[in-house]
């Protein structure tokens, strides 16, 4: 049995089951958090150098950085075709 993969953009790819919450980088407690995970190595860049834009908290503690919005990964995790952040699909 094999793992339902989210495609996060740049070749990147997590477990859609080990997903907790997906949540944009904007907000004053979101970005403390991304400094605390950083801080302690919990914190995964996904982005390929590019600015975050989703921030996806995982089962185990860790937390993703993708450079691709909330609402992209969770369509991608619904099974749904959705648009790369330049405006392509893949």
């Amino acid at each position: 049995m094999s793992p339902d993969l989210i495609h996060i953009g740049f070749g990147n790819h997590l477990a859609a089951s080990h997903v907790i919450a997906i949540a944009p980088p904007n907000a004053a407690p979101i970005r403390r958090l991304m400094q605390e995970h950083k801080a302690k190595g919990m914190a995964i860049d996904m982005t390929s150098g590019r600015r975050t834009k989703a921030v996806m908290f995982m089962d185990d503690g860790h937390i993703i950085l993708a450079a691709i919005t909330p609402e992209t990964v969770a369509a991608r995790a619904a099974g749904k075709t959705a648009a790369e952040p330049s405006g392509r699909s893949r």
